[in-house]
């Protein structure tokens, strides 16, 4: 059975690259979402086995939404997403509960390598 992810990210370039590199390792990516408010109706929907959360975001951002998401459900695996810069904010991510994160931008190993060790804890 292969693993499932959701990815949030509201740029679509960085959704269609993380769901190349995730369907090219075996993944199935069972929903995608641009905004926080996406991002928490897709998990309630979909359960999957991991996240992936860009933490800048219109809307909703990717803090308080992985709060929501944490809330509820403590066992959520998220890996947040950021570029170079935002180290306070991945901080900040790790603080409410995100499992690792994902400097952008990124090489496929890399997401792989996180996402892999993550999904084994």
């Amino acid at each position: 059975m292969s693993k499932r992810v959701l990815i949030v990210d509201d740029a679509l370039f960085m959704r269609t690259m993380l769901r190349d590199i995730f369907e090219a390792a075996g993944w199935e990516v069972v929903a995608e979402a641009e905004d926080g408010k996406q991002a928490i109706i897709g998990y309630q929907e979909h359960q999957p086995d991991l996240v992936t959360m860009d933490i800048v975001m219109p809307e909703m951002g990717g803090i308080p939404t992985l709060k929501i998401i944490i809330n509820a459900d403590p066992l959520a695996r998220v890996v947040v997403c950021s570029a170079v810069g935002h180290r306070n904010l991945i901080m900040d991510a790790i603080s409410a509960g995100a499992k690792d994160f994902i400097v952008k931008p990124f090489q496929p190993k890399q997401v792989l390598d996180v996402v892999e060790r993550v999904i084994s804890e």
